[in-house]
Parts: C-alpha cells; sequence; structure tokens
C-alpha cells in the first residue's frame, strides 16, 4: 500500500522598500515573477517610529497576501531595505519583528541604498544616486569594495532630498514674509499646499513630525520652478549642485576619476520638474563627466523580493 503524498507547500517572497513618506511591498512567486504590489505609509523607523513603522510593513504585506488568498505561513524569504536600517541596531530590530510575522521564512533586513543599489546594478559596479524623502550616493566597484556618502537623517545630511528642498522653501517663504529674500509664488500657495492655516499651525505640524511637512512642499517647488519662479528654481539648482556632489564623493572614495562608470537615479525627487531633472543632469555632466546614466527596469521592492528569493535558495544550497 502506497502512502499518498501531500502536495508541496506554495513559496512565495516579499520584497520591501520602506522610507520617510511611503512603503512598497512587492509579492514575487518561485518562478521569480512579481505577481502583486502594494504601498502603505512609512516604515523608516528611526524617523516615524517603531510601531508605526509595523503598521506600515504589515498594512502593505497584508495587501499582497490578500490578492492571491496567501498565509503567512506561505512566505518563504522577506527582504526589507528601509530608511535607517544601515545600521546594525535597527536591522536587528525590524529583523525580529519579521521573523515572528513570517515564521517559515527567512529574513533579512538591510537599508534602502542597498535594494536601490540591486535594482540597478544587481551583482554589478555602479553607483546609484538616492533622492526622495532622504537622499544618498552608493557605489560599489568589482571587487565588492563600497562607498556612500548622505544618508544620515535630515538634521545634518540628506542634502537635495525632498525634506531638505521643503525646508528651504518654508524657509524662503518667511524671508519673503520678513522682506529679508526676494519674493515668490511659495509664498500664496505654501499655507493651501499643506492644508494649514498660517505659521502658528505650521509650527506645531512640524513639531509634530516634520516628515509630515517638509517633503510634500517639494512638488509645489518643483512645479513652480517649471512656471519659472526664480526663488524655487535657485532652491532645486543648490539641490541639484548637493545631490551631484554626493555622487562625486563616491567617485573619488572609489578612484573612478580617470574612468567610465555607470550611474542610476532613483527616488521620488527625479521625473516630477523638467527643471529640476535638467539641473540634476548639468551638474552631474559638470563634475562627472565620465559618468553613463543607466535605466532602472525594477523597483527596489521588487529587487527586494528578489533579494529574498535568494535567501531560500541560499538555504537550499546549504542544506
Amino acid at each position: 500500500m502506497t502512502q499518498e503524498m501531500s502536495a508541496p507547500q506554495p513559496s512565495f517572497f516579499l520584497g520591501f522598500d520602506g522610507g520617510g513618506t511611503k512603503t512598497e511591498c512587492a509579492l514575487m512567486d518561485a518562478a521569480g515573477r512579481v505577481v502583486a504590489r502594494a504601498a502603505a505609509g512609512p516604515s523608516n523607523p528611526l524617523r516615524t517610529g517603531y510601531t508605526r513603522a509595523w503598521f506600515a510593513l504589515s498594512e502593505a504585506a497584508d495587501a499582497v497576501l490578500a490578492r492571491h488568498k496567501l498565509r503567512a505561513g506561505d512566505i518563504r524569504g522577506v527582504c526589507a531595505g528601509l530608511g535607517g536600517a544601515g545600521r546594525a541596531a535597527t536591522a536587528r530590530r525590524v529583523a525580529a519583528f519579521l521573523g515572528r510575522s513570517y515564521p517559515n521564512a527567512r529574513v533579512r533586513v538591510t537599508s534602502d541604498l542597498e535594494i536601490a543599489f540591486e535594482a540597478a546594478f544587481g551583482r554589478g559596479e555602479g553607483i546609484v544616486l538616492l533622492a526622495g524623502t532622504g537622499s544618498a550616493a552608493f557605489g560599489r566597484d568589482a571587487n565588492g569594495r563600497t562607498a556612500r556618502a548622505g544618508g544620515r537623517g535630515p538634521w545634518f545630511s540628506d542634502e537635495g532630498s525632498a525634506f531638505d528642498i521643503g525646508r528651504r522653501a518654508v524657509k524662503a517663504v518667511a524671508l519673503a514674509e520678513e522682506r529679508r529674500g526676494p519674493s515668490t509664488a511659495l509664498a500664496s500657495r505654501l499655507f493651501p499646499a499643506l492644508q494649514t492655516r498660517g505659521w502658528d499651525s505650521l509650527a506645531e505640524h512640524i513639531a509634530k513630525n516634520p516628515d509630515d511637512v517638509f517633503p510634500k512642499v517639494f512638488p509645489l517647488v518643483a512645479q513652480l520652478a517649471d512656471e519659472e519662479d526664480a526663488v524655487s528654481r535657485l532652491i532645486l539648482s543648490a539641490a541639484a549642485a548637493d545631490l551631484a556632489e554626493l555622487a562625486q564623493t563616491v567617485v573619488v572614495e572609489l578612484g573612478w576619476q580617470d574612468r567610465d562608470f555607470p550611474l542610476a537615479k532613483i527616488g521620488g525627487v527625479h521625473g516630477r520638474s523638467v527643471f529640476f531633472d535638467h539641473s540634476i543632469e548639468a551638474e552631474l555632466n559638470r563634475r562627472l563627466p565620465r559618468s553613463q546614466e543607466i535605466p532602472v527596469v525594477i523597483s527596489p521592492a521588487e529587487a527586494a523580493a528578489g533579494m529574498a528569493a535568494r535567501l531560500e535558495d541560499a538555504k537550499g544550497n546549504a542544506a
């Protein structure tokens, strides 16, 4: 009498890309196909707090699992690339949470820079210029040597990011109102865009959570720059120079000044303003004439899902 063999359990993998503004989640099947995507709120634990990060990660994952009627136990690998997770203590704490949430999965938590690099270059070499709520440049050469610049938080780093641009714009409006700076179309548009009644209300919002204020100003600056507002253009020109400087720092660290190298741009500030995009391109061409921009064809969340699948492959090879 032969014993009927049980059907193999399905294998799925989750990839997360979490920052200070939003979280993206990709669900990948065993064949390497991304079968569902979802988004939720911010999940950089150092900017939003761990509780809010847990909720965002869970909300995004629950959405993709529900579409395929999957359970947490069907997940065999999880990779989360989060802002702030470059710190070992933060990565361990997030990994513990994901390990409890997906008991059958191998879990890896890394920085958003690493999954952005994976999306652009896989296991190759190059430099990625990441600019969203925060900003940083990260590079890796063919020998695995890495270098980075920026990405240390909004108060003394993240130059050229949406947060930084928004902060500069709010300051420009204050200076214009006090007649200490040039007039700008930002002055009449700032408070309506943020749905605040004035400076007192804005100050309360900033004190409560600056990430809910400054990054949201960036789209307005981008729009007004394309409408030829001089102050908005000055802000974005300075931001473009800062971003190019981040990339230049990594080039020098890797010793690539005298060779061609690929460069990829990823993040929410890219593609929002013709003026800003042209300014970034001009600064990169001036500072890094040997850089060769490449298109990024998959999202960092998809790249993270692929990294999660490799965790399962490594387990199988080690068995």
